[in-house]
């Protein structure tokens, strides 16, 4: 077991748009080591943005996460035998997090007959975020109900 707590580890911010939060997310869409490739895609997302919403792309893709991002959620507390599903209030970089994975899961998930290219599907699942739509919305919501449907564990809490 671990002495002490592991110091979090400061992320540099992405070359373009100087932004650390843009950098996590490249850091999440990076499959097998590839960072350039998945820097790639970010920011071909991002200029799709740009070109359809004529609109500071980061300003939406930030809008996106924040929307996106639950305050709520179920975590599982064994009292005597039972194990109850207690709501319990999302932290901050855990928040972050959950709304990174889910709106590229809903890009991932996103239809391949009208988008060609995963930039083009991320690019998409990031503007419906901005305008609260899309599945990344739709698990948020979910995620939403169960801890409204939980509210009498509550008391639960550690």
């Amino acid at each position: 077991m671990r002495s002490k707590k592991a110091p979090k580890k400061l992320l540099a911010p992405d070359p373009i748009y100087n932004s650390r939060l843009v950098t996590r997310f490249i850091n999440k869409v990076m499959f097998d080591g590839k960072k350039t490739t998945a820097q790639q895609l970010v920011y071909q997302a991002l200029e799709e943005i740009r070109e359809k919403t004529k609109k500071e792309p980061l300003s939406v893709f930030e809008t996106a996460l924040q929307n996106v991002s639950p305050k709520m959620e179920v975590r599982p507390r064994r009292v005597g035998g039972a194990s109850y599903q207690v709501p319990v209030e999302v932290r901050g970089d855990r928040r972050e997090a959950l709304a990174i994975r889910w709106l590229i899961a809903g890009a991932k998930a996103k239809g391949n007959k009208e988008f060609h290219s995963f930039a083009k599907k991320l690019a998409a699942e990031l503007m419906d975020a901005a305008n609260n739509a899309g599945s990344a919305i739709k698990k948020k919501e979910d995620m939403q109900k169960s801890a409204n449907a939980n509210r009498a564990f509550s008391h639960f809490r550690w």
